[in-house]
């Protein structure tokens, strides 16, 4: 069986994007086909790489980047997203005439095309968030 997730709440603001990252966790380490997981709306914010949690907190964006190359998962962030809460890689730093990039190489940024290619591929979405 294969599973893709749908991450909505913004690291550290509520349970959803921890409870996210413990199941595919969870679900890599029993052997699921994990298909890729989607970081829409304010779970975005996952993906900067400029964040830095407390020493004594648990550090969810490098914990997604570690389980990215521990399982070799598909971390995929929404462009209109990311764009409009000003989160962007180089590549549309360049495009759109911007300073400098604020998202973490690990993270591909992509269009909702990629979450229905998820949805159309996948025997489960798992949906976190409101």
């Amino acid at each position: 069986m294969s599973i893709s997730v749908l991450i909505l709440t913004p690291p550290y603001s509520s349970q959803g994007s921890y409870s996210a990252y413990r199941f595919v966790k969870a679900a890599v380490a029993s052997g699921q086909a994990v298909r890729r997981v989607f970081f829409y709306q304010d779970a975005v914010h996952a993906a900067t790489k400029l964040a830095c949690p407390p020493q004594d907190e648990f550090d969810l964006y490098t914990a997604w980047q570690q389980l990215k190359h521990d399982a070799d998962l598909d971390l995929v962030v929404c462009i209109a997203a990311a764009a409009r809460r000003g989160l962007i890689n180089e590549s549309e730093s360049k495009r759109h005439n911007k300073s400098g990039a604020n998202m973490a190489s690990d993270f591909e940024i992509s269009g909702l095309g990629q979450l229905v290619e998820a949805c159309a591929l996948s025997d489960r979405i798992i949906t976190f968030g409101a």
